[in-house]
């Protein structure tokens, strides 16, 4: 006698169809979750869930695929994966797809031109229905239905989900100076983040706002590729060597400000007694720093399922002309532990 019994071969539509004593139509709208499916009872649709699993029944994606015309997958562009910007807004498309009964391809690029160019060609042999670019320069217009999230300029036919980096700047620019810290240091983004340019003239124009001055000699930028918190560790020793006073360090990301703390205390500086830290985009970590780091949040799981949901309603109405347009995303800002008054003395 064997050990195990042999599980049983997935069974067919016609094998429930003739088991139920229903047609092979309504049991797939049921299974499939279609909209007509509602108007098939409970009672009904709980029988045909219970007769699928009962005779192993699996439906076949890829005949219903050929049926739909569409292979029921998304191609999504990132620069990398990492605890960061990136990987909040994926978290955010890969539940918006998957809601839709979509799956997806990933390719991350590095910022590498050649990289994108290739990833998109490859995406349209693997036939995606659409693609889904986070903070990534598309060199080529593709004719799939495409949306971009916090990616530079903007093409015909493609929407981009953007935040509202004045919104975001003038929050954190106007909670400092509340605090009456009137020397602030600063870190930008990389060349290549998409963020870096709208971000630094949101920050310029803030501080116009509330009539303060910036010190171009406090102004650091991020330099390198390396998804960790090395690059703002190094900016700011670059702002310390500087000899200049500062108060508060609004960095470009929660990834450098985590880095800006950890250079500002081996010199002896304490946050925020010495000296206040702002991050922006509120990654999962941030509320688990030493201290918990005060941050612009950036709704970015919001963004992304956004995303996921666009495209999806684009593929929907395709070969109709869909046109450019721009969605703006309000942030919010999260008071934590690294922020307080500016010292009176250093």
């Amino acid at each position: 006698m064997e050990a195990k019994a042999k599980m049983k071969a997935p069974a067919s539509l016609a094998t429930l169809s003739a088991h139920l004593g229903l047609s092979a139509a309504a049991i797939s709208r049921v299974l499939n979750g279609a909209p007509a499916a509602k108007s098939i009872p409970e009672a009904t649709q709980e029988r045909i869930f219970a007769a699928a699993r009962q005779f192993n029944y699996r439906p076949n994606v890829l005949a219903r695929s050929l049926q739909r015309g569409r292979s029921m997958t998304i191609g999504v562009l990132v620069p990398e994966i990492s605890d960061g910007y990136a990987t909040e807004v994926l978290a955010g498309v890969e539940k918006g797809l998957l809601h839709a009964g979509y799956t997806f391809f990933l390719i991350s690029h590095h910022h590498r031109a050649e990289l994108v160019e290739r990833a998109e060609v490859m995406l349209e042999e693997r036939s995606v229905d659409g693609i889904i670019a986070i903070d990534t320069a598309l060199p080529v217009k593709t004719h799939l239905p495409t949306i971009t999230v916090s990616c530079p300029g903007q093409q015909e036919g493609i929407t981009n989900i953007v935040l509202n980096h004045k919104r975001g700047a003038e929050l954190a620019i106007d909670y400092l100076a509340g605090l009456d810290h009137r020397r602030m240091a600063f870190i930008k983004g990389q060349d290549f983040s998409s963020d870096t340019e709208p971000r630094w003239q949101a920050i310029r124009h803030a501080l116009r706002k509330s009539k303060l001055t910036c010190d171009l000699d406090l102004v650091a930028q991020l330099v390198g590729d390396a998804p960790s918190h090395e690059p703002g560790y190094f900016a700011t020793q670059q702002l310390l060597a500087s000899n200049k006073t500062f108060t508060a360090l609004f960095a470009f990301n929660d990834i450098s400000a985590i880095g800006a703390i950890r250079a500002l205390r081996e010199v002896g500086l304490r946050v925020p007694q010495d000296v206040s830290v702002v991050g922006f985009d509120d990654v999962q970590s941030a509320a688990f720093q030493n201290p918990a780091l005060t941050t612009v949040r950036q709704p970015l799981r919001t963004m992304g399922t956004l995303a996921a949901e666009t495209v999806v309603r684009q593929i929907g109405v395709s070969g109709k002309h869909v046109a450019a347009k721009q969605v703006v995303i309000d942030p919010e800002f999260v008071v934590r532990e690294s922020t307080g008054p500016a010292p009176k003395t250093r």
